[in-house]
């Protein structure tokens, strides 16, 4: 039977989440990949398990997360719950999301309507055997549902006791200013929008969603802040045969260009006169924002997540480091 450690607070820093009461780790731990019905279950075990002691309390999951079963991955983290880690629910923040495909038929492909989002969430609790989760989001924007029909939907969840606290996910500035505007009137607890954003992804800045959410007392939980692996040791000399990168055939591989390669191994210095390894300079690099509370990674195995948590030990940037990151980065 799994007993964490006792140390597991030791270390971890623990980030508000916007305006409200609750904190997230400053790493939290996503299952989009590598927790499918193929996987090896002691692997998944084992790296839940790591990042738990080592103060990560936060899991995100989707409904769809998982391969080649939609919902496999939630199967699975409930699975690890009953392993030894469901007496520690309390310490524990758990999300899930709805808004993309799902099952056949109308009611189950992507959208943002009441049916769909009331159904999704009864599955996820069904599938991890949870009275609630922590936040439930909406997946995606959904411009063919009325938002205010995705509000209701969310704080019904909430009226429910199904969910604490709801968030949004891949919506922009615009788009979360007008569904802010519902829950405040609904009393709604929306906490936290769920975007990408990284060194080589900045469009949070551009678009202006980090400065509006952080004035409005919206916490950001960011995703892909290694950009699909970019920001990692893995492809500072070309990509490997066996990456996912080669295999999948994405518009990444054609990102990673000279220019590219060029760019990472310039951050790659960087980061080991700070004494870090180039993935925990990117993720030093996404929590400097004021308006980010935590970055989700994945992984394939544990020592990844050890790696990655490592990145909490240096959060400081000098003045000449954030300069001479910039001008690698807008080479």
């Amino acid at each position: 039977m799994y007993t964490p450690s006792d140390k597991r607070y030791d270390t971890m820093v623990y980030n508000r989440v916007g305006n409200s009461g609750l904190k997230l780790p400053a790493v939290s731990l996503g299952l989009w990949k590598n927790f499918g019905a193929n996987e090896v279950f002691s692997n998944m075990e084992e790296m839940v398990q790591t990042a738990f002691d080592l103060g990560v309390t936060h899991f995100d999951l989707a409904n769809n997360y998982g391969h080649p079963h939609n919902g496999s991955a939630e199967e699975n983290f409930g699975r690890i719950l009953d392993k030894g880690l469901r007496p520690y629910r309390d310490e524990l923040i758990i999300s899930s999301k709805a808004g993309y495909d799902m099952w056949p038929g109308p009611y189950g492909n992507k959208h943002g309507s009441r049916k769909y989002l009331t159904a999704s969430l009864d599955q996820s609790l069904k599938r991890m055997d949870l009275d609630y989760v922590d936040i439930f989001y909406h997946h995606v924007f959904d411009p063919d549902t009325p938002l205010e029909e995705t509000a209701l939907a969310l704080d019904h969840a909430v009226k429910q006791g199904k969910a604490l606290y709801v968030g949004i996910s891949n919506y922009n500035q615009k788009q979360t200013a007008a569904i802010k505007g519902i829950f405040e009137d609904l009393h709604t607890p929306f906490i936290v929008n769920q975007p990408s954003y990284s060194m080589l992804n900045r469009w949070v800045e551009d678009d202006g969603l980090d400065t509006y959410s952080h004035k409005n007392g919206i916490g950001l939980a960011v995703f892909s802040p290694l950009y699909q692996g970019f920001l990692t040791d893995r492809y500072l000399n070309g990509i490997p045969e066996d990456s996912r990168v080669a295999s999948d055939h994405t518009w990444l591989e054609k990102e990673l260009d000279e220019a590219m390669l060029e760019r990472l191994n310039k951050l790659n210095g960087i980061a080991k006169d700070r004494g870090q390894k180039l993935s925990q300079l990117a993720l030093s690099w996404v929590l400097k924002n004021e308006a980010v509370a935590t970055v989700l990674i994945g992984a394939s195995r544990p020592q990844q997540i050890i790696e990655n948590v490592e990145s909490i030990q240096n959060l400081e940037f000098s003045k000449d480091e954030i300069d001479a990151i910039e001008k690698i980065i807008k080479e």
